[in-house]
């Protein structure tokens, strides 16, 4: 199992008023799967992720990543954790404008202390499993938007992450490239990449096997959006 959380509540304090964000979730992730949590704005889904992907902490309950007591971690200790063991896509790409693909795709690399010549074959070759070995050397500027998101991607497995969390991965992109990018990720979980992604879209969140809905900090199974795993 790569995700174990047990009973986890997260607040923020608004002033001198402490606001609830989680209230009591538990969520299993076993390794192979495609997990998607829909949810409307505010009700917690992306404060879930950011625990999930260790950017942010719980105020109280247990995670265990891998078997491992993520609330006993170091600071750097966490920091190690998210380079080497999560992959992130968010909505927006965060691609450095001045890199190109293949050194966008690198980053990781760099903070993981690969050496240069390592880092380069890495990355063309992550950039090769999204797809996109011909525009290892276009800046962002040079690449549609569905063509930024597939470098995000590959910027997201280079480092081989144990799980991959993908933030409303299609807010961006247009209908076919959001599909284009669902048969991506697809493709990722059948060759044995873990896939957790929050989304709003129903449709999007059809591709995945199993289906969580948020709700005011309340994390439930839903069946509501038929049978899973459309791709």
């Amino acid at each position: 199992m790569i995700i174990d959380i047990r009973n986890l509540y997260k607040n923020y304090l608004n002033g001198e008023m402490e606001v609830p964000v989680l209230n009591d979730v538990s969520l299993c992730v076993d390794e192979g799967e495609f997990v998607s949590i829909m949810g409307p704005s505010g009700s917690g889904k992306s404060t879930l992720m950011n625990i999930i992907g260790c950017l942010d902490r719980p105020t109280s309950g247990t995670y265990l990543f891998n078997g491992n007591d993520v609330s006993s971690m170091s600071d750097d200790e966490l920091s190690d954790l998210r380079n080497k063991g999560v992959g992130f896509v968010f909505q927006q790409f965060n691609l450095l404008p001045r890199e190109t693909a293949v050194q966008n795709v690198a980053l990781p690399l760099v903070y993981a202390d690969v050496a240069p010549a390592e880092r380069e074959r890495r990355a063309r070759e992550a950039l090769d499993r999204v797809g996109l070995s011909d525009r290892a050397d276009f800046l962002p500027t040079q690449l549609s938007g569905g063509q930024k998101q597939r470098v995000a991607v590959a910027r997201a497995i280079v480092n081989d992450p144990s799980i991959l969390l993908a933030d409303e991965p299609t807010g961006a992109l247009d209908s076919k490239s959001g599909e284009q990018l669902m048969d991506l990720f697809c493709d990722l979980n059948r060759q044995g990449m873990t896939v957790v992604m929050i989304t709003h879209e129903r449709g999007v969140a059809r591709y995945a096997r199993r289906v969580l809905m948020m709700n005011d900090g309340i994390l439930t199974e839903t069946d509501d959006l038929g049978e899973g795993g459309i791709k």
